[in-house]
């Protein structure tokens, strides 16, 4: 079961939305007519019609296919909340059907035609599990990839076409790409965007930090992963910003350390908003975490915030993600007239690290991992969490995460 019991409103909103990561999508209040205090719950649904229920969804509305391209939305008179614009999109990239081992239902016509359960929780077979241990490496391998170009000067549709071609490479469709219509193969979102940017010709500047959200659909399973990136380094960054990706990563990493068979799925949002509210930090609450697999976005969902009615269980064999987005000021998302980009509606920065989780008989495992040849990020390394990579807390994956930080730690 979804839910066994009565939850707050936010958190059912949350449970019936189709927008990723599973999201309700706010009507835009411009910024300087936003509210001093979070936006009541009972507004953010007010003029939107919810059609499903489901287990997530990546979005709902954009205007680029991935056979057609249409003309792009715009509004002369958006006001824009911090100092980020959109830039020139290049042609929707193309996948060839024969290129890669499958494509997912959505390919063509950007409608998913296989809707996950809101409520059952799939335990994943010995053969399933497999399968997605394949695409969350691939998946990897291609956030890796996208990350190593990450500089000044490069455009996030210099990264969006790295990251189709890696997908393709590796035989795999990627994800976002006509999912409801999303024009591009990645999410690139820099700055004071929360989730899902479109990449576009923007050259990324010193100083600016970038999430990039990569999914990638191999033989007929879904890995997704996302990491931040410093443009620059961390020289080229302010201490403000460096303090809000370290404790990003470490409310993220502190609740999957929470993660094994018979804890209450509840523990996770509850363990990121006691990490870092007494930071002053906030935590979205419009968008969470999923379950995946044959399904982008299915049960269970995975609330970042505290919700103080028992949710379901964990139970080897669950696989979802763990995802929060954490903010300088105020977590309501604020949405630009391409009906994807989310911004916080104060123009203050987002951070955002995401695994797809693997629960085992002995705790938990990151599918989506790093590899030997991963960076290790100065977060990682000045973690107060656990130091170096962290790959989960099952014994093989203790191991293996301690023969690689061996030598990333002492270099």
């Amino acid at each position: 079961m979804m839910m066994k019991t009565f939850l707050p409103f936010a958190a059912i909103i949350a449970s019936i939305s189709p927008t990723c990561i599973h999201a309700f999508l706010l009507s835009p209040t411009p910024p300087l007519m936003a509210p001093a205090r979070p936006i009541s719950t009972s507004l953010l649904n007010m003029n939107k019609k919810v059609k499903r229920k489901g287990g997530g969804g990546f979005g709902k509305k954009v205007t680029a296919a991935n056979i057609k391209t249409k003309k792009s939305k715009s509004n002369p008179n958006f006001v824009y909340a911090g100092n980020l614009r959109p830039h020139d999109q290049s042609p929707t990239r193309i996948v060839d059907p024969d290129a890669v081992l499958a494509i997912p239902d959505y390919a063509i016509d950007g409608k998913p035609k296989t809707r996950g359960s809101a409520y059952d929780i799939e335990i994943k077979s010995p053969e399933d599990i497999v399968k997605m241990r394949a695409a969350g490496r691939a998946a990897r391998e291609v956030l890796d990839i996208a990350g190593s170009i990450v500089e000044a000067g490069v455009t996030t549709d210099d990264i969006d076409a790295a990251v189709h071609s890696a997908c393709v490479e590796r035989g795999a469709y990627p994800s976002p790409l006509n999912y409801r219509k999303f024009p591009k193969s990645c999410c690139t979102s820099v700055n004071e965007v929360i989730c899902h940017g479109i990449p576009d010709m923007r050259q990324l500047e010193d100083g600016d930090i970038i999430n990039i959200d990569i999914t990638v659909f191999l033989d007929g399973f879904h890995g997704d992963c996302s990491e931040m990136y410093v443009v620059g380094g961390r020289d080229a960054l302010d201490e403000n910003g460096q303090n809000l990706i370290q404790t990003t990563y470490d409310c993220w990493v502190q609740s999957m350390e929470l993660v094994k068979e018979g804890v209450n799925y509840n523990t996770i949002g509850r363990s990121i908003q006691d990490n870092i509210t007494p930071k002053g930090y906030s935590t979205v609450r419009a968008f969470c975490g999923h379950g995946i697999g044959r399904t982008f976005h299915t049960a269970p969902n995975i609330y970042h915030y505290t919700v103080n009615q028992p949710l379901d269980v964990m139970k080897p064999g669950h696989v979802f993600t763990i995802e929060p987005m954490i903010c300088e000021g105020l977590s309501d998302p604020y949405m630009w007239p391409d009906d994807w980009t989310a911004t916080t509606v104060d123009g203050k920065r987002s951070a955002q690290f995401e695994h797809t989780l693997l629960v085992t008989d002995d705790g938990v495992e990151a599918l989506t991992g790093k590899l030997e040849s991963s960076p290790l990020q100065f977060w990682e390394a000045e973690s107060t969490i656990r130091k170096g990579i962290w790959l989960g807390t099952s014994v093989s994956a203790r191991e293996r995460a301690e023969d690689i930080n061996k030598s990333k730690l002492k270099a």
